[in-house]
């Protein structure tokens, strides 16, 4: 995938991933420490994972077919580097959603879903996950937030003036 209406695809996909990472980490950590959280989204959590991770690697190859056709400068390269790091993130999401969905629907079945009655290895499975969903929640926005913080400034460097174009004093509304 090259252009979408004749813009670059990554222009449009980049806006999925910015906004489906941190709703996908969000999600999986409210549904990782509230497991009743998990048992009312159900499905949806694993299958929103999903969707982000891919989203992620068509986001990228639009990216890649993206720099083969721009000025290749050091700020472009740094994002496309940088970019490459997000699937790895994406996927530690979708396995950790589908863990918290698995332990939710295991929880429920048993009759354990109510807070405080897991007991044993299932405790230590839903304190595991949520630890890691955390951790890895984390870790994707933050690599998200860099990857956006390069992809914009390779974009808008030298591409604008601090100072109106229009001649006037720039406090006009």
């Amino acid at each position: 995938m090259s252009l979408i209406n004749g813009l670059p695809a990554h222009v449009l996909l980049v806006h999925f991933v910015v906004v489906l990472i941190p709703l996908t980490a969000l999600a999986l950590v409210i549904c990782a420490v509230r497991p009743t959280a998990a048992q009312r989204l159900g499905v949806v959590l694993p299958l929103l994972a999903l969707v982000t991770l891919a989203l992620v690697p068509l986001t990228t190859n639009a990216g890649e077919w993206l720099e083969r056709h721009v000025d290749s400068d050091a700020l472009v390269r740094r994002h496309a580097e940088l970019g490459d790091g997000l699937l790895p993130w994406a996927g530690g999401l979708f396995v950790l959603a589908a863990v918290v969905w698995w332990t939710a629907r295991r929880a429920a079945a048993s009759g354990s879903g109510t807070p405080g009655s897991a007991r044993g290895s299932g405790t230590a499975v839903r304190v595991a996950a949520a630890v890691l969903s955390v951790l890895v929640a984390g870790g994707a926005v933050v690599d998200v937030y860099r990857i956006g913080d390069s992809g914009a400034k390779a974009a808008w460097h030298d591409a604008f003036s601090t100072s109106s174009s229009g001649g006037g004093d720039g406090d006009e509304g």
